[in-house]
């Protein structure tokens, strides 16, 4: 009879996860902050001054060329958090196992895919611990995670205060039928031109809050014309063609959730009221950096180490006292934010 470590190891794990997960959509946030791989834990970057080209300055002949002053930029250095969650194939569960493994293949097949699966939701929520950085980055301009003592680790990419206003209140607010959407969106699109020469192309915002723009009175004066009804509502392919044809934003309506690690109520990758414009192209990178499990154990004989999805670590391991596999998932990610002076981020209620 096969021993269970020849179905249950990092490398039969990893090709099951990767099967699973290649017909699967990707995260919006892994579109435009691609994957990377590094050495170590700690990141750098150089986020450069993103303005206006300076015109060339007039020279002379047999003369030395006039030094320009470089633009300032800033080269930010962070060290990357750390992720590792485990699962165990308890005495008991071993015991059950055997039970089904001599009721024939069709049995343990069964209860394998239960256990595949289990690694599979590790891999899952380290997914999810990028989305939400690179969704609290559109979103903020920060990075807040909490370790296991529940407490607060931030990272904060300094993003221009202009970029990133106060929340609209009052008549201005989107929740209000009379807010001036068109002159809002008009202007920051134009002070991101004018800040970096680069108009934005692209926004993010979430189901609630497009919904709260089919009830505006600029939309409506816009849109309902083109209704077979007065009283028809007004559909998503309507209002993602009035952004193209008002503005020439390309609109990302983003509304997936996730399950908070300590418990509570599903949450948003990208919250309600909040309003982002991008420009075109990657807007950094979700950098992954060296674990622990790859860095000492990949060419081990205690554990089994295989990576998937760039930088994600499946460990599986033996403990004789008392007789466990345990299979464990690990990660070090935290994106980089090359693109942060291009963007414009409103919290519109």
């Amino acid at each position: 009879m096969a021993k269970f470590n020849d179905y249950i190891n990092a490398k039969t794990l990893a090709a099951y996860i990767t099967a699973a997960g290649s017909n699967k959509i990707p995260y919006l946030g892994a579109t435009l902050f691609p994957a990377s791989k590094k050495l170590g834990l700690d990141l750098k970057w150089i986020k450069t001054h993103a303005g206006l080209p300076v015109s060339l300055a007039i020279g002379a002949f047999d003369a030395k060329s006039v030094i320009r002053s470089r633009s300032g930029f800033t080269l930010t250095k962070t060290e990357m958090p750390f992720f590792r969650e485990a699962m165990v194939i308890r005495e008991e569960d071993r015991q059950e196992l055997l039970r089904f493994a001599e009721m024939g293949d069709r049995y343990i097949k069964t209860i394998l895919e239960n256990i595949y699966n289990d690694a599979e939701n590790l891999v899952a929520g380290a997914e999810v611990v990028a989305e939400r950085m690179r969704m609290q980055l559109l979103s903020t301009g920060k990075i807040a995670i909490e370790d296991a003592d529940q407490r607060t680790i931030n990272y904060d990419y300094l993003l221009k205060s202009a970029h990133k206003p106060a929340k609209l209140t009052g008549t201005n607010a989107w929740s209000n039928a009379d807010a001036p959407v068109t002159e809002q969106i008009t202007g920051w699109l134009d002070m991101i031109e004018d800040d970096t020469g680069e108009r934005p192309s692209r926004a993010i915002l979430n189901s609630t809050t497009f919904n709260l723009l089919k009830k505006n009175k600029q939309v409506l004066a816009d849109l309902k014309p083109l209704l077979v009804t007065q009283n028809a509502p007004i559909k998503n392919t309507q209002l993602n063609q009035w952004f193209q044809d008002t503005f020439g934003l390309s609109v990302a309506v983003y509304s997936k959730k996730f399950l908070p690690v300590f418990g509570g109520a599903a949450e948003k990758f990208f919250p309600d009221n909040v309003f982002t414009l991008l420009p075109a192209g990657n807007l950094g990178n979700t950098w992954f950096g060296t674990t622990p499990e790859e860095a000492d154990l990949m060419a081990g004989h205690n554990a089994n180490v295989q990576l998937v999805n760039t930088g994600v670590a499946i460990t599986t391991f033996n403990t004789v006292d008392p007789v466990n596999i345990s299979t464990k998932v690990s990660q070090i990610v935290l994106p980089s934010f090359e693109a942060a002076d291009k963007i414009f981020i409103a919290t519109v209620g």
